[in-house]
């Protein structure tokens, strides 16, 4: 079984270029969050006191499981992080500005434009083309980054 550290290196190898890596740096998270607003969006008929359950929150759980099976601290940044997008998912879905799930569609859209252009300048091919799971190792990717400024272990 891999390690988060092969996984880690093996998703490096493609995203060497420093303009790669910054587009990585704004679209990677803003997948997640529109990942997570569309399954936000998506109500369950069951409530925990006043908060109605959808299928984001059962999802966030799942991912975290496997996070957790790779990294236990990794699991807890991707427990924040994912908690901050539930919130800003809160605030959109409350402003009534714009429904939910369109706004996560658009920036899902946008963002997947922007990775594809990344790997263009990067000149190769998205890793999640070889291993699928290699979609759920790019936030981890850049969440390791910032582990190791603040100096936290894998």
């Amino acid at each position: 079984m891999r390690t988060i550290y092969d996984w880690l290196n093996e998703y490096g190898e493609s995203h060497k270029n420093e303009t790669n890596k910054l587009i990585h740096w704004i679209c990677v998270p803003s997948i997640v969050f529109s990942i997570l607003g569309m399954l936000y969006a998506i109500k369950l008929p069951f409530y925990i006191g006043a908060y109605q359950l959808n299928i984001g929150v059962i999802m966030s759980v799942v991912v975290l499981f496997y996070y957790l099976s790779l990294s236990a601290s990794l699991s807890l940044g991707m427990f924040f992080y994912l908690g901050v997008c539930m919130f800003f998912a809160y605030l959109i879905e409350k402003s009534g500005i714009m429904p939910l799930w369109l706004f996560s569609v658009l920036i899902f859209v946008l963002a997947w434009v922007g990775q594809f252009y990344g790997h263009k300048i990067e000149g190769k091919k998205p890793s999640f083309l070889k291993d699928i799971q290699f979609l759920m190792i790019g936030p981890a990717w850049l969440m390791s980054f910032i582990y190791k400024k603040l100096g936290i272990a894998l």
